[in-house]
């Protein structure tokens, strides 16, 4: 009986999705497909999107530090990857406009895909050339003052690990374009959204922000030196308050 229940709720969260997807989703695409500067408005309506669907799958949210960003301050974030849920978490916890990297499948997804494609860059992470056009435009929003977000895991971590190893794109970036790294522990979203199953039940994330890691002066070595320095910063971030 329980597990029927569960399954009920499941279904009832992903139809709630789609819905405040549907009447919201022409609110989110028309701003920012107009103007970059439109993408203010945009991120407001995705925050009433992921805000209505989470009270309405009873997922609540604690924030610890987020006092540390400066909203005048454009920011290359980083955060550890373990649940789908992330799709709605981000939105939340930056409160700043972002673009953000996604994995070309999920632009598949009927609606879902041609919404948020508006506000991520898709990428196929096996090519190399989709690789290099991705961070080629993420460098065209900061340079315009618009932050970027980036799982540098570059994957979902399904793994007993605390963090899978980091790729290096976001910190070449950061490198390159002088931008401070702020790292971003979620926890909780994995208790959501336990690992092998689609099922989603109720529950609380809690969001830590770190202290802007800025970027040394180039080198040949400064983007894997800074990789490392992010990684154990955000791995303590988890180890301290899991």
């Amino acid at each position: 009986m329980i597990k029927i229940v569960h399954v009920l709720f499941t279904l009832y969260s992903i139809v709630l999705f789609f819905i405040l997807l549907l009447i919201l989703g022409l609110f989110i695409v028309i701003p920012v497909s107009i103007s970059p500067a439109g993408g203010k408005l945009s991120f407001l309506f995705i925050r009433i999107w992921a805000r209505i669907w989470s009270f309405g799958s009873g997922i609540r949210y604690e924030f610890h530090g987020r006092e540390l960003i400066d909203r005048k301050q454009s920011y290359i974030y980083i955060f550890n990857h373990r649940s789908f849920l992330d799709a709605a978490i981000i939105p939340l916890a930056i409160p700043q406009q972002v673009r953000a990297l996604g994995k070309k499948e999920l632009s598949k997804i009927p609606f879902f895909g041609w919404v948020v494609g508006k506000v991520a860059i898709w990428v196929d992470r096996t090519d190399a050339e989709s690789r290099r056009k991705s961070i080629a435009r993420l460098v065209t929003y900061l340079n315009q003052g618009i932050s970027t977000v980036v799982a540098p895991e570059g994957t979902r971590n399904d793994t007993e690990a605390t963090l899978l190893p980091f790729k290096f794109g976001a910190f070449r970036l950061s490198v390159e374009t002088g931008i401070p790294i702020l790292p971003i522990a979620v926890i909780g979203a994995n208790k959501i959204m336990k690992k092998g199953s689609l099922l989603i039940s109720p529950g609380k994330v809690k969001i830590y922000y770190s202290k802007p890691i800025n970027p040394p002066a180039p080198s040949d070595t400064t983007a894997n030196e800074l990789s490392e320095k992010c990684r154990s910063r955000l791995e303590a971030m988890l180890l301290t308050h899991e």
